[in-house]
């Protein structure tokens, strides 16, 4: 495993997966917008161009493949209704998972979306599986990540 940390958040990436952190503290860009903190990870090489949410990227998964994002909205978000939810998802259930919950369809994926507040910082936890029918064997994967994740 290799330590994964930036702007106040820190992973374990298990060997042979890849990852990184962009953003922090929400920067001015150019167009006046701000960038949020986004954590990427995958079981397999992550293209250098990807979407916040995965495009790009989880068209080239295979169906033993995981793809998980961890993206900051800003701290106005933190603890509003829709991120009420305290704390960081960790015990994922197959059944927590839906073909219908992605953010761009590909046939046999399946994904899903958790929004939660923690330490005062509004997250989405966005997480693809290569094969909604090999769930059970991903799963497991996803929950020993989320395991290591931490926020400050």
């Amino acid at each position: 495993m290799t330590a994964l940390s930036s702007a106040g958040i820190s992973v374990e990436v298990p060997d042979d997966w890849e990852g990184n952190i962009t953003g922090g503290g929400f920067p001015l860009l150019a167009h006046g917008g701000r960038q949020p903190t986004v954590l990427h990870l995958a079981s397999f090489p992550l293209p250098s161009q990807r979407g916040s949410f995965g495009s790009g990227a989880v068209e080239q998964m295979s169906n033993q493949d995981v793809f998980i994002t961890l993206f900051e909205y800003g701290p106005e978000s933190a603890n509003t209704p829709l991120f009420s939810t305290p704390g960081i998802p960790q015990d994922l259930d197959t059944q927590d998972f839906d073909r219908h919950a992605l953010q761009h369809a590909v046939h046999g994926q399946s994904g899903l979306q958790r929004f939660f507040t923690h330490r005062d910082r509004a997250f989405c936890l966005y997480v693809v599986l290569g094969s909604h029918i090999d769930r059970a064997d991903l799963v497991p994967s996803v929950n020993a990540v989320l395991r290591t994740l931490a926020i400050s």
